[in-house]
């Protein structure tokens, strides 16, 4: 089943990678700006900043180029284990990217990486995700010291709020909700002791 996709939906979702890439693109344009200093342990430190952020920009655009806008058809680029890998590099987050979900069909592997996403989040503080394949698709376990994702995103990723009322922090819930939906899936949340699970079930 596909549903028409609100034009607020639309724009929360852009307005919230945006806000997630504004970030390492300022710490170029500041560390461009660096570069003129006539230090050259300045300059040195400068490039360092621009190329580590360069890198972290470019890791995230692949990211989600494929969470959120891969249509179908033949991949380009990285393997979607390989940019999830490198999307929770140097955060606080491991992702276990198991082989059986490496083996997905590429629209539920799109589907597995807007919930690890959503799991991401959930982990404020760190912590460890387990992508596996379960009967229905992408099983995600989270183990990490947080209450998991907020009833707010909760509500979200079960597409149990109006569009109106969403906001760019629960977007992402709803936009993986609906890719859920498109393959005859929904998302469900269960707590566990020392995290939760992020799983799918059929319609």
């Amino acid at each position: 089943m596909n549903r028409a996709i609100d034009l607020r939906v639309v724009e929360l979702l852009a307005a919230r990678l945006c806000h997630d890439l504004i970030g390492p693109i300022s710490a170029i344009s500041n560390g461009v700006e660096l570069m003129a200093d006539e230090e050259p342990d300045f300059v040195r430190d400068a490039a360092r900043l621009v190329g580590d952020s360069a890198k972290k920009a470019n890791r995230n655009l692949q990211f989600y180029r494929f969470a959120y806008a891969f249509g179908g058809g033949g991949l380009v680029g990285p393997a979607p284990y390989l940019l999830a890998a490198e999307f929770f590099k140097e955060t606080g987050v491991e992702c276990d990217y198991q082989a059986d979900a490496r083996a997905l069909p590429l629209d539920q592997q799109k589907l597995a990486c807007a919930m690890l996403a959503l799991a991401g989040e959930g982990l404020p503080r760190g912590g460890h995700l387990v992508l596996s394949a379960g009967a229905a698709g992408p099983q995600i376990a989270a183990t990490g010291a947080a209450p998991g994702p907020s009833p707010e995103l909760r509500a979200a990723l079960a597409l149990a709020v109006p569009s109106a009322e969403l906001t760019s922090r629960t977007v992402g819930g709803y936009f993986a909700g609906l890719l859920a939906e498109a393959l005859g899936r929904r998302l469900f949340l269960a707590d566990r002791p020392g995290g939760f699970q992020l799983g799918t079930a059929v319609l």
